[in-house]
């Protein structure tokens, strides 16, 4: 049983991860269980390249962002479960909160976070009823998100990134799944306003 799983791992959902796992030295957050099921092979991210984000070197590409990420995720949280190759097929509720099943695998949350593209080729089952048009996208590209309200999709189910409803820009994808993160902490630490920060 996973305290808060995560569908996804672009921008958006590798961002959640990173600032989920480094919150584990907080009391609130210690026994927590993560997991971020890391499929990225249909990230847009794969075919970027970067010149405009504050810190990255210009000509920074997508695809190593989301390698070193992996990595980063591994070496500074490792208490955050990477599930890798695996498809997620279905997203359904269950007694516990959700049962999320993949192409070799079920999982059980009490919170789930879908960080997936939004493009309409989304298959993922339990999902359906609250898909609509994208709002911030042109409708000639046909892409999709799910309605929301601040990332709060329904009880336990939040949306992070494009999906969410944002724009395509890698550095409001990250920021919507740190805003996603800090309100799972938030809960954690019982409704008390939460972020973590790293100091020097």
């Amino acid at each position: 049983m996973y305290d808060v799983l995560i569908v996804g791992a672009g921008a958006a959902g590798m961002s959640c991860a990173l600032v989920l796992g480094s919150a584990k030295p907080k009391d609130f957050a210690k026994d927590k269980r993560i997991g971020l099921i890391a499929h990225q092979r249909t990230s847009h991210l794969q075919t970027a390249m970067f010149h405009n984000v504050l810190g990255f070197p210009s000509g920074t590409l997508g695809s190593d962002i989301l390698f070193l990420g992996k990595v980063q995720l591994s070496t500074l949280y490792p208490h955050v479960d990477q599930i890798k190759n695996q498809k997620v097929n279905a997203i359904l509720r269950s007694a516990e909160g959700f049962t999320v099943t993949t192409n070799k695998n079920a999982y059980t949350a009490k919170a789930v976070i879908v960080a997936v593209g939004y493009t309409n080729l989304i298959t993922i089952e339990g999902l359906e009823a609250y898909i609509e048009p994208h709002p911030r996208a042109a409708a000639a590209k046909e892409r999709i998100w799910l309605k929301n309200d601040n990332h709060l999709v329904a009880d336990g189910l939040y949306v992070a990134g494009t999906l969410a409803g944002w724009r395509s820009q890698f550095a409001i994808a990250c920021g919507s799944g740190a805003q996603v993160a800090t309100d799972i902490l938030t809960l954690w630490n019982g409704g008390n306003d939460t972020h973590v920060h790293d100091k020097t």
